[in-house]
């Protein structure tokens, strides 16, 4: 238990430090390319660890022979941008409204999705699915949001606690687009905020995560997801153990 709680504050004194000195070379940014990475990754995103490291380091792309997809990079720029604005906003309670701020962040600067009309920084105007999976229709996203925040804000924060609501979150689909990000990123942030070992999704186990949503969904059990989570938070406290 000591080991975590230094392990928490040698993170909140290292984001706040290395942030604002502009380091990329500890913690802080670390785990800004590699929930960047992971998080698009697992949404589609063609950029490598490599142009995603470039990307927040010094705003460039490497030379490549293949095109780069603006989309990528455009939501990869917002995904660090959501970042910190979740370490600005590690104080507040989490709500609706600072949700919302991070899809802003997240979506504001994305060409395409304002080109198709999508809602950013709000609840989506439109159905939308996950796979075969009906979710929250838009009119009942805003009653189903309060259902689930008020559930939260009543629970003595836990990791099972975190999978619910995870999983819960990710059954609504609160937004047109930018769901799981959003979802992993107040996944980590509630993780800090609560003292416990964050959590970062990896690509990898995509696969393991995917199939721990759909046991939520049809079987209403977050067991494949607390394990997973356990599992990601010894791969981030090892990872980090080396800045120490």
């Amino acid at each position: 238990m000591n080991k975590q709680k230094e392990f928490l504050d040698f993170l909140l004194e290292r984001f706040k430090i290395e942030r604002e000195k502009f380091d990329r070379s500890g913690v802080y940014a670390y785990t800004q390319r590699l929930l960047a990475y992971n998080s698009n990754k697992m949404e589609g995103s063609t950029l490598t660890e490599e142009q995603t490291a470039s990307l927040f380091d010094n705003g460039t792309l490497p030379k490549s022979d293949d095109y780069y997809r603006a989309k990528d990079v455009e939501e990869m720029n917002g995904h660090f941008l959501m970042f910190n604005k979740m370490l600005d906003t590690l104080d507040e309670p989490l709500s609706q409204e600072l949700i919302k701020q991070f899809h802003y962040e997240l979506k504001s600067g994305v060409f395409e999705d304002r080109a198709n009309g999508y809602a950013i920084g709000d609840y989506k105007q439109r159905p939308n699915m996950i796979g075969i999976y009906q979710t929250v229709k838009p009119d009942d996203v805003a009653q189903e949001m309060y259902l689930l925040m008020d559930w939260y804000g009543a629970q003595k924060i836990n990791i099972s606690v975190l999978a619910e609501f995870h999983a819960r979150y990710e059954s609504i689909h609160p937004f047109q687009d930018g769901n799981g990000r959003t979802g992993r990123l107040i996944l980590f942030r509630e993780s800090l905020r609560n003292r416990i070992v964050p959590i970062v999704i990896e690509d990898v186990n995509r696969n393991d995560y995917l199939e721990a949503l759909k046991e939520f969904r049809e079987e209403k059990s977050v067991r494949k997801l607390i394990s997973l989570f356990e599992k990601e938070q010894r791969f981030y406290l090892e990872k980090c153990e080396y800045f120490m």
